[in-house]
């Protein structure tokens, strides 16, 4: 999981929504997360690249979004 924003979980602008918190709910495996500190039109493409150029999505399960409707 990633997270990106620009507010300080030190000062409660997160409202406790980081990771860390969300894997002791268990909603977020501990051993993948990365916490973002920066405005997300600069990170995102960065992020985007980098996922699309190492080729782990080609092993994820299809979703069928049609099933939504």
């Amino acid at each position: 999981a990633i997270q990106i924003t620009v507010a300080d979980s030190r000062d409660g602008a997160c409202s406790s929504s980081t990771l860390k918190e969300a894997s002791s709910w268990g909603k977020v495996d501990t051993t993948k997360e990365q916490m973002v500190f920066a405005e997300a039109t600069s990170v995102l493409p960065l992020i985007a690249s980098d996922a699309y150029h190492t080729g782990e999505w080609k092993n994820r399960e299809r979703k069928n979004f049609s099933k939504i409707f």
